[in-house]
């Protein structure tokens, strides 16, 4: 598993590569937890390049989402490429609890409209 991190405007792009599964789920929850406790609390994650996510994949995002709300955040999925995986966020009802957009910048420019007066 590989994740990355990077600024852009009001949120912070956070890449997930490869497989999200049980040996995984440490690592990027402290991963993601570093980045909220640095203040970046509007993520979007970047799902482009993520194969596979299991239920405790699942739990990790869920865990951030709770985390990022309650520091006023929130966290965007962005680019679900593999069908496996927006099988899995469309079956477990993910899809109905965080927000997911076709690409980066459309979760980014999310973040910018949100804030926007109407």
């Amino acid at each position: 598993m590989e994740f990355t991190a990077n600024a852009a405007g009001p949120a912070m792009i956070v890449g997930l590569a490869g497989n999200l599964d049980v040996a995984a789920a440490q690592p990027v929850t402290d991963f993601l937890n570093r980045q909220m406790e640095a203040g970046h609390v509007k993520l979007v994650a970047d799902l482009s390049q993520l194969t596979y996510v299991s239920s405790a994949g699942l739990r990790v995002l869920l865990a951030a989402v709770k985390e990022a709300r309650r520091r006023g955040g929130d966290v965007r999925l962005a680019a679900v490429r593999s069908e496996d995986v927006n099988k899995v966020l469309r079956m477990s009802g993910f899809s109905n609890i965080l927000r997911v957009y076709p690409d980066t910048a459309a979760a980014v420019a999310s973040y910018t409209e949100q804030s926007s007066p109407a």
